[in-house]
């Protein structure tokens, strides 16, 4: 949304958008606040805030199950990859 947002100029609704998508875990929201925030668009506040908010969300969904697993399913297509 926020990258259709930005399309038709609305900058400010595009900024809200990535905000909430950075809350929720997202990396490309990051990226897109980032370079919004050099082109003067964002203040540093803001994407601090954001900053955190995905530090957080990205945090609360790591767990040692989740990290086995994905040891197995890297090993797994490791093991099954036409090399």
């Amino acid at each position: 949304l926020g990258c259709d947002e930005n399309e038709k100029g609305s900058i400010e609704r595009a900024v809200k958008h990535w905000i909430i998508a950075a809350n929720l875990g997202d990396d490309l929201s990051i990226k897109a606040l980032m370079r919004m925030f050099k082109g003067g668009f964002v203040e540093k506040e803001v994407l601090d805030a954001a900053l955190r908010a995905h530090q957080a969300c990205v945090d609360a969904t790591k767990s040692p199950l989740r990290d086995v697993a994905e040891e197995f399913y890297r090993l797994r297509d490791g093991l099954f990859s036409s090399n």
